[in-house]
């Protein structure tokens, strides 16, 4: 039986890292259209974001992740299981936001999605494609 997760391709993966070096068991990958998260080591949890349910990526560097050349993305979804994502201490992070936000933007583009269809269209009652909520 083949190995599902080697069919998937990676885009891009690193982990968590204490001054600078991957001492955690924290694993973030990226693939096309998903951004995965591994979390323990004796007992191993699983998540993932889809792409295009991506609302929004934001980058920070404290002093001492700017020292070791590091930084946190956060990232906001509409996700129902994982709404926030802080992508913690990894390496090249305004690269890897840059590239996070593009396959984002590739993603919704080849889906051809709407802000209501991201967001869900209970959201927008009169029907005219803005969330009430963002209209008052």
């Amino acid at each position: 039986m083949a190995n599902k997760r080697a069919e998937i391709e990676i885009l891009w993966s690193d982990r968590k890292r204490f001054m600078g070096m991957p001492l955690s068991f924290t694993k973030y990958k990226l693939g096309k259209d998903r951004l995965f998260v591994e979390t323990g080591f004796f007992s191993t949890h699983y998540e993932e974001i889809v792409l295009y349910r991506v609302l929004d990526i934001s980058l920070s560097r404290n002093l001492w992740q700017k020292l070791f050349g590091m930084g946190t993305i956060t990232v906001k979804s509409s996700d129902a299981t994982m709404p926030l994502l802080e992508i913690k201490n990894v390496k090249a992070s305004y690269d890897t936001k840059e590239l996070l936000f593009a396959q984002v933007e590739a993603v919704k583009k080849e889906r051809r999605l709407r802000v209501s269809e991201i967001i869900g269209d209970d959201d927008d009652v009169d029907g005219d494609g803005v969330p009430d909520a963002l209209e008052e």
